[in-house]
């Protein structure tokens, strides 16, 4: 009789606790557009991975995943997303070499030998007027600056970037083009010769030009759209993206998880940086475009939300300094992405999510006639809202240890 009345008891404690939330179905009532976009998946083939984070005594995350519409085989076009391996790798680049004076401050000049090629001697966005990986690193990570990307894709070059994703189990990834550039998919095999020199002009380390063989492609031909311009003319079928890039939402989520819990993966999924290293891409993941000196960005064209759309990229107002978003967006060709380790530095909240949605209502590529400001900031505002609601209902045992997270800007 005794042992019934516990679990008498027991299940009415139970009854009694605030039922959590499951996630993308409930709680959705307050958010008109997230709630069209689930409800319309197909049309907006719309693809989130969000990761709840438990820590246990040790103060090291354990990590919860859910998934809505989920496929790693479903081609979307990645757009600025693939910056941010880019220029993780090019951190990873330079620790290889374990070279003295050949660090991610060391000037680095990029010569030109071929038409298509344009060469940087000058980067009159920095301080000393030079360019080097930590800058270019900077400029991708707060506004998404497609050269400084297109220099660190020709040091690196097709056949590291990719092999060192797969390595690391980022099996759905390919990295094959310059952005923002026009060159041929064999133009994208060349790679500028580059040279590293100190403050006196002294020679550190030479890469010559270099051409690949091996071609990336996508494998099936991946077909976006029913038309799009190519310059004045439309043609009248979908746009092909063989020589595209590609980066699965799995992988794109599983990037920023390894440069924020490197210790959460095997030491071969990692990214073999050195703390000083990591710390970097940290610091400028989680930057807002006004925190930078140099360069220096004006608040009217680089907000606080420029690139944070869970913040609400249509929001203009400042951003509470609790809030930061360790993260890397995307947009192009209807395409918008957002991938984001989400911290509240003050109310212990922390979680992923990465989404990827689809606005081209007509089908029509490169006519500029996207849903962004209707439907995709908006869906991305929603979303970054309701996880957040969400993650406020949650009772957790150990909280989380932000010291590592809250940097000096700038």
């Amino acid at each position: 009789m005794k042992n019934y009345l516990y679990l008498f008891i027991f299940s009415l404690i139970i009854a009694c606790q605030p039922k959590t939330p499951v996630p993308f179905e409930d709680g959705l009532e307050k958010y008109p557009v997230l709630s069209q976009v689930l409800e319309n998946k197909d049309k907006y083939k719309v693809q989130i991975l969000y990761t709840q984070i438990e820590r246990n005594e040790h103060g090291n995350p354990l990590m919860t995943d859910f998934s809505f519409n989920l496929d790693d085989e479903r081609y979307f076009y990645p757009a600025s997303t693939v910056k941010l391996p880019v220029a993780i790798l090019a951190l990873e680049w330079l620790e290889e070499r374990g070279i003295d004076g050949l660090d991610a401050n060391t000037v680095m000049l990029t010569d030109s030998i071929h038409p298509s090629q344009i060469p940087a001697y000058v980067d009159n966005s920095a301080q000393d007027s030079l360019p080097t990986i930590a800058h270019y690193i900077k400029k991708i990570l707060l506004v998404s600056d497609n050269d400084a990307y297109n220099r660190l894709y020709e040091l690196l070059g097709q056949d590291y970037i990719n092999q060192k994703m797969a390595e690391k189990g980022l099996n759905h990834t390919l990295i094959n083009h310059r952005l923002s550039y026009p060159a041929s998919a064999e133009e994208n095999r060349m790679y500028n010769p580059i040279r590293f020199v100190d403050r006196s002009g002294e020679l550190i380390y030479e890469i010559p030009a270099r051409e690949e063989e091996k071609i990336y492609s996508n494998a099936e031909v991946p077909v976006v759209g029913r038309a799009y311009y190519s310059g004045d003319s439309l043609i009248e079928q979908g746009m092909e993206f063989t020589f595209k890039n590609k980066f699965a939402l799995s992988d794109l989520h599983g990037t920023v998880q390894r440069i924020i819990f490197p210790g959460a993966f095997p030491e071969v999924e990692r990214f073999a940086l050195n703390e000083e290293q990591r710390k970097l891409i940290l610091k400028y993941m989680s930057m807002m475009p006004g925190e930078s000196d140099f360069p220096s960005y004006p608040q009217s064209e680089y907000w606080d939300t420029y690139s944070k759309f869970y913040l609400d990229g249509n929001d203009k107002n400042p951003v509470p300094k609790n809030l930061r978003l360790f993260n890397k967006t995307g947009q192009a060709y209807g395409h918008l992405l957002d991938a984001s380790y989400y911290v509240d530095l003050d109310e212990g909240i922390e979680f992923f999510v990465s989404a990827v949605i689809y606005v081209n209502e007509d089908e029509i590529l490169n006519d500029d006639v996207y849903e962004y400001e209707t439907i995709a900031f908006p869906f991305f505002a929603e979303l970054g809202d309701y996880l957040y609601e969400i993650e406020t209902s949650r009772e957790k045992m150990i909280p989380a240890d932000f010291s590592e997270l809250r940097f000096v800007y700038p």
